[in-house]
């Protein structure tokens, strides 16, 4: 790897695609073509630079974000290959955070798939100038031209193909280079005015001139270029490492003023310990400086930095010096988690993307709880959407996961990193609840003394997918600021579990009334008086079941119409009119994932395999409760006063 240079600028970028669309072979070929690899990897035969987990070479697929550098044209880009399956969006989440530019890629053969509408709409929420790559054009079938409509109707409509395929679909396919004409000038004057007045007054306009507003709207993204390819040969990989460096933000590097930066990921190595991954946007961190971490809820505290390394791949290269807008692996941070805020705070620019959906118990073997509950708490760091709950009573151990297949992963991490075997309940559904009315709660917590703290508590529902407000209306006179303080600390804390055990959302809570006693409170006072009074409020408001929807979209022979239609309704679902187009039927519907949760294998039994089945997370709506499920409470029910005191 190239030494780090000053001058050199720099430039972060994300490759996102729906899993199985080749996104780490282009990555591969990126590396290679740009002479940082002498030799090309393999995602079938496991010898990529992007996948080093030897479960993701087994399998063949991404399960963690991998840093690859390289560098071309004196920009140094650091790819940042995230992963493609469902199950591993949490990973995707944290890695948006960080990018100036992406490449979304894209399978000619499959086309817009659930994650890429998912991703899309993600880096438009952040504002992430885009390229588009659509890839495996030498695939049987594939329809370049098809995909770039669908891409244009249902993203953008200024996406501007820099080149075209020649005979997809063919073993004898190529690119060529295609000039940006009349179509391509007339997308572009819709955010350009001067290009309009240009090509209303009859001025001739050169490709230099497209070319350069073409830059313009990348970067405002208000244009995205395109690039047709097949990863898997090295075709078309030249062209988009042109278009990556010409079209995208790169940054010199800004080593001045107070570090900041984000921890977006976190790693353990068994020699080294916790590796915290950093994007520093602005400042310096060196080897043995202390830095302050901060996050949410939690008051600041320093780490002290022993080794900062470049990583590419599986090589480590020690820098010495982070600076600002560079990315790196910084060793030493022991207490550091995903999503702190590193040196001076920053405005976040999260991203949810993740819903887990389902909860499992993970069963270790006797005696060895303590070293599990370790184990999953270091594995929290590294993806705060594991969410675990001990249960020291039952002796349970319980996760919140996004599908099975992060329970395979989970299983492997457990074993090789911690030689722990465990085995894993049957998934279960997670629901939620949400306040029916609204609902006034008030706990004096006067007796016996000494103590004394009043709180009174107003739940209000809010519309679905809203989540959780909070508010105070109360001044620092009536109640002093720093018992507030532990109210809105405590509040989310209780609402994990609402009347019928689950985590209650969308909602707000105001804070009405509340009083301390200057002698007989206790700072502690609020964190028990809390409790009590949410949980009367939603006593009051009552609180309605929430159960998650998935959104499926079926294509099959038009004469399974009839059999599709009566299993949506028999899953209890809701569907759109079916479009019949060319002997096939269409057919969207929303369904709970409670009874749909196996629905793919059925569908592919129906089908003989010859139908296409796209599902995603869709939100959650109202359900029956003797549809759904009541949750086991985990402790005591705070609404139960006196063991809760006790």
């Amino acid at each position: 790897m190239q030494q780090e240079k000053e001058a050199v600028s720099l430039m972060n970028l994300g490759v996102l695609a729906h899993v199985d669309a080749g996104k780490t072979t282009t990555v591969e070929q990126l590396l290679f073509q740009s002479g940082e690899l002498r030799v090309l990897g393999s995602v079938d035969k496991g010898s990529t630079q992007t996948d080093q987990l030897a479960v993701e070479r087994e399998r063949g697929i991404s399960v963690t974000a991998a840093t690859a550098v390289l560098e071309s044209g004196g920009v140094q880009i650091n790819i940042i290959d995230t992963p493609g399956h469902v199950d591993f969006t949490g990973e995707v989440e944290r890695a948006l955070s960080v990018l100036d530019a992406a490449v979304v890629v894209v399978s000619a053969a499959e086309g817009i798939q659930p994650q890429t509408e998912r991703f899309w709409q993600a880096l438009t929420d952040l504002g992430i100038p885009t390229v588009f790559f659509v890839n495996k054009i030498d695939r049987t079938g594939c329809d370049p031209e098809a995909v770039l409509a669908a891409l244009r109707k249902d993203f953008h409509p200024c996406i501007i193909p820099l080149n075209r395929a020649v005979e997809p679909g063919e073993s004898t396919v190529t690119v060529e280079p295609a000039p940006m004409g009349e179509e391509a000038l007339l997308a572009l004057c819709e955010a350009d005015d001067a290009l309009t007045e240009q090509y209303l007054t009859g001025t001739a306009i050169p490709e230099s001139a497209l070319q350069d507003s073409l830059l313009r709207q990348t970067q405002a993204r208000t244009a995205f270029p395109l690039l047709f390819g097949a990863a898997s040969v090295g075709l078309g990989i030249e062209a988009l490492l042109n278009c990556i460096r010409t079209f995208l933000p790169a940054s010199p590097p800004h080593p001045e003023g107070e570090p900041a930066g984000i921890v977006y990921k976190i790693e353990h190595d068994k020699a080294m310990g916790k590796i915290a991954h950093i994007r520093l946007y602005e400042g310096t961190l060196r080897n043995r400086d202390a830095v302050t971490l901060h996050r949410p809820g939690q008051a600041p505290f320093q780490q002290k930095i022993t080794q900062i390394r470049r990583v590419s791949g599986a090589r480590r290269e020690d820098m010495g010096v982070l600076r600002g807008n560079d990315i790196a692996a910084v060793y030493g941070m022991a207490d550091a988690r995903t999503g702190d805020m590193v040196g001076s705070l920053l405005e976040s620019r999260a991203v949810r993307l993740a819903t887990p959906l389902f909860s499992v118990q993970i069963i270790g073997d006797a005696g060895e709880e303590a070293k599990l509950l370790q184990a999953v708490s270091e594995l929290s760091d590294e993806d705060p959407l594991l969410n675990y709950d001990w249960n020291r009573e039952e002796r349970e151990l319980v996760i919140r996961i996004m599908g099975t297949i992060q329970l395979e992963i989970l299983e492997y991490l457990l074993r090789e990193r911690y030689n722990l075997q465990v085995t894993f309940s049957q998934p279960s559904v997670i629901y939620r609840e949400t306040p029916t009315t609204t609902g006034i709660g008030l706990e004096r917590y006067t007796m016996p003394k000494p103590c004394w703290a009043v709180v009174e508590l107003q739940v209000d529902p809010l519309p679905r997918g809203t989540g959780y407000r909070y508010q105070s209306m109360i001044k620092d006179n009536v109640l002093h600021y720093c018992y507030q303080n532990h109210v809105e600390v405590t509040v989310p804390e209780t609402l994990r579990q609402g009347l019928l055990g689950w985590e209650v959302t969308d909602l707000q809570v105001t804070l009405i009334g509340g009083g301390d006693h200057h002698i007989h409170t206790h700072p502690l006072d609020f964190f028990l008086a809390t409790p009590i009074a949410v949980m009367k409020a939603l006593q009051n408001a009552g609180t309605t079941l929430l159960e998650p929807i998935s959104r499926l979209r079926l294509t099959a022979g038009e004469e399974f119409s009839g059999k599709l239609i009566g299993d949506i309704l028999a899953m209890r679902g809701d569907f759109d009119s079916p479009v019949i187009r060319d002997g096939k039927v269409e057919l969207e519907a929303l369904v709970p994932v409670a009874t749909s949760m196996d629905y793919a294998i059925r569908f592919a039994s129906l089908t003989s395999g010859k139908g296409v089945i796209k599902s995603d997370f869709s939100g959650y709506r109202e359900c029956p409760k003797e549809l759904g499920a009541v949750a086991k409470r985990r402790g005591i029910n705070p609404l139960d006063r006196d063991q809760w005191i006790l």
